[in-house]
């Protein structure tokens, strides 16, 4: 029997049995060693906060069950082929899996991950993923002043890639000070949103609150844009459009992964993307946002805890035949 993590009830998960099998033809097994705990749509999901009107565009590629659940749910798993075609078995690989000891895909589902990319860190390619499409949406230019308003594990790691461009400014704008120590240890300036500065060409907005949005749209400059990557589930933000907001001729426009940015759409496969995101994770920078670790048999109470944890990022979750 395999054992698998489910989120049956609001606020309530529990781990189940489900049965064996091989894998077949075009199909490889998988064992998990470790996964991780996406602090944005998955806590929607344990919190009960997906709204019924999106709940089948939010499927997990290898989700069981209905939202709002009893479901299995989760995108964030790295693990070793032990049965299926010659060149990957042994090897490590990501998978949007939900968190689960053993299961079999696919072969097109898995991705290699690369030797000098550690496990946990991998569990991140997700959130890197979307990084990507972001960037790819948002299009900095050389000499950019850019703020990226949220400082989450999507904000963070937009911020993360945008430090390696040629940008005039670059501030990581997010009002709890603890996020300060993530900001440096990515090497960017953190600013409270009260004393971050204007005149941005560029807005990512990340925070998923009505105050983040409006606050990034301030920060911008005439004609700028605001990209928006938070998901509100059930809320409904208002979004201030008075003001000098058409006058100034803000735009805003809005990056999701579920399909890879238009401007790389005719010569990028999510694959490819994913594969990108997993060669970033070499940077040992990225290991900042793992501020958690616990073993599978504790998730039910992991998840819970983590529903009421602002402070947490990524939350690697361990399997017992994991190293």
């Amino acid at each position: 029997m395999w054992t698998a993590y489910w989120t049956t009830a609001p606020r309530k998960g529990e781990l189940r049995a489900e049965p064996a099998r091989e894998p077949g033809p075009g199909e490889a097994l998988v064992r998990a060693l470790r996964s991780g705990v996406s602090r944005g749509t998955e806590l929607l999901v344990h919190r009960g906060e997906v709204p019924p009107e999106v709940a089948a565009t939010m499927r997990a590629p290898f989700q069981a069950g209905d939202l709002p659940g009893p479901v299995k749910y989760g995108y964030l798993s790295v693990g070793v082929v032990e049965a299926g075609p010659a060149d990957l078995v042994g090897r490590r690989v990501f998978c949007l899996h939900p968190h689960q000891d053993r299961y079999v895909v696919p072969v097109p589902a898995l991705v290699p991950v690369p030797d000098d990319v550690p496990s946990d860190r991998a569990v991140l390619a997700g959130t890197v993923e979307t990084a990507v499409n972001a960037l790819w949406d948002a299009a900095p230019r050389l000499g950019d002043r850019v703020a990226v308003v949220g400082a989450g594990m999507v904000g963070g790691s937009v911020a993360a890639l945008l430090r390696t461009f040629p940008l005039d400014r670059l501030e990581l704008v997010d009002v709890n000070p603890a996020r300060a120590a993530l900001a440096d240890a990515l090497g960017v300036t953190w600013r409270h949103p009260d004393d971050a500065a204007g005149e941005c060409d560029l807005v990512v907005h990340c925070s998923a609150s009505e105050a983040g949005l409006a606050r990034g749209l301030e920060l911008l400059g005439e004609e700028g844009e605001l990209v928006e990557m938070s998901w509100y589930g059930t809320r409904a933000p208002r979004v201030p459009l008075g003001g000098g907001f058409h006058a100034r001729r803000l735009s805003i426009r809005a990056s999701q992964v579920g399909a890879v940015a238009a401007a790389r759409r005719a010569r990028r496969t999510p694959v490819d993307r994913l594969a990108l995101a997993l060669r970033l994770l070499a940077d040992p920078a990225f290991d900042a946002f793992l501020t958690g670790r616990a073993p599978f048999a504790e998730l039910p109470a992991t998840m819970a805890a983590l529903a009421d944890d602002p402070t947490a990022l990524c939350q690697v979750v361990t399997y017992p035949e994991g190293d």
